[in-house]
């Protein structure tokens, strides 16, 4: 067979081919029905391309009369919601909980702050308590009695008589009819003395905030610095510390662990250098590096010939040349088993370089914790922090409602009930 012959047939058979294939679709098509369709089939010319198919949108659903009038109610004030079936959204409810769990950790905290100052509750309360156990009617020897327990409480001589004064003035206008109606006058007032007015640390005011901490030896300062530097660093604030107190290495030492534990900075020098320097480099130091808050610790006691206040008074002109403003507030820490040196302590200070407030510590140890009536009283300094145990959250801000609570807490009225 000649070449020719074969690609003869070749084409014909293609050509029958395509015939078939062409009659089975119109077939196909005739019924109903497709035939898959192949690349070749589905090609398009290269100016059109085939548009994405968008999906259909579906069909409007008419929002049921039971939902539209849930979504009303909704919007009503939560006391006239109607909850739907098989639905729980009490908002009551929550905040009722919420509160419950609120007031369960305020009497935690009232729970440890009243053994906390159980001590002084024993030395002061209880004397006060016992008084009027022994008299049921008001008259000058009571009086005498409440006068002897508010000295031995180490309320001081000043306030004392103030009380007293204020005592016999109600007792002539018959406004103290029973021995209840002194307990609460003397409540009412030691509330009124302590709720001095000052504005809360707010540390958005300068950067770095800057806080002086003045005291003597052994009431607990630098320990104090450490958990508050421990609370603020905790709370988010980058936090530098002063090792100021440059006459006493154990301080220093003491700072640096503190330093170690909260991840705070600590700037200090060698032993004996002069503090004000080391308070100059650490507020330099917190300003170039964007810290929120620099406490400087102070020394106590110095072993030079230049007095401590003096010292002290230099300390904070050169934070005011380090930083406008500065320091802004100015701590005075307080040993309250010390008493009445506390007050004495307090005037010192205070006529030295002026406070903004005082930390009174160790008030879980002594039943002379009275003394910070008479500061209050006697000062008109308001008491910042309060320290009622080892640990850092022992140390805490001074709530006046918390702390009468606590301190005029009377055992007999649980048992009672």
């Amino acid at each position: 067979m000649s070449p020719t012959v074969l690609a003869g047939l070749i084409v014909a058979a293609i050509v029958v081919i395509v015939i078939i294939v062409i009659v089975m679709r119109r077939r196909k098509d005739e019924q109903g029905e497709s035939l898959p369709e192949s690349d070749v089939d589905r090609e398009l010319p290269p100016s059109q391309e085939e548009p994405a198919q968008e999906p259909e949108a579906a069909p409007e659903e008419k929002v049921p009369e039971a939902a539209e009038e849930q979504e009303v109610k909704a919007a009503e004030p939560i006391e006239k919601r109607v909850t739907a079936p098989g639905v729980r959204l009490d908002e009551s409810e929550e905040a009722v909980a919420a509160q419950k769990l609120l007031d369960a950790k305020r009497e935690r905290k009232l729970k440890k702050l009243r053994k906390g100052l159980a001590p002084t509750r024993g030395g002061f309360i209880a004397k006060i308590g016992a008084i009027f156990k022994e008299k049921k009617t008001i008259d000058p020897a009571l009086l005498d009695k409440l006068e002897e327990a508010l000295i031995t409480a180490d309320v001081g001589a000043k306030t004392t008589e103030w009380f007293i004064t204020l005592l016999k003035e109600a007792l002539e206008k018959d406004e103290l009819a029973n021995p209840d109606a002194v307990w609460s006058l003397l409540r009412s007032e030691v509330e009124r003395v302590l709720a001095i007015e000052a504005e809360p640390w707010d540390f958005s005011k300068s950067k770095p905030f800057t806080i002086m901490v003045v005291g003597v030896n052994g009431v607990g300062k630098t320990t104090t610095i450490g958990k508050l530097a421990s609370q603020y660093s905790g709370q988010g604030h980058k936090v530098v510390l002063a090792a100021a107190d440059t006459f006493r290495a154990a301080a220093v030492n003491q700072l640096e662990i503190w330093g170690r534990r909260t991840k705070c900075e600590v700037i200090k020098s060698k032993e004996g250098a002069d503090p004000s320097s080391v308070v100059f480099d650490a507020i330099n130091y917190a300003k170039e590096n964007g810290a929120d808050v620099v406490i400087a610790d102070t020394a106590g006691r110095l072993h030079t010939k230049a007095p401590l206040m003096e010292e002290i008074k230099k300390v904070s002109r050169v934070m005011e040349k380090a930083l406008d403003g500065a320091p802004y507030q100015i701590l005075l820490v307080l040993d309250a088993t010390t008493g009445q040196n506390a007050l004495q302590q307090v005037k010192e200070f205070g006529d030295a370089i002026g406070l903004t407030g005082i930390a009174l510590t160790k008030l879980d140890g002594t039943a002379k914790g009275g003394v910070i009536i008479g500061i209050c009283h006697e000062y008109k300094i308001p008491v910042r922090f309060i320290g009622i145990g080892e640990a850092k959250d022992d140390l805490r801000e001074f709530d006046v409602k918390d702390f009468v609570e606590a301190l005029f807490y009377k055992e007999k009225d649980v048992e009672e009930e």
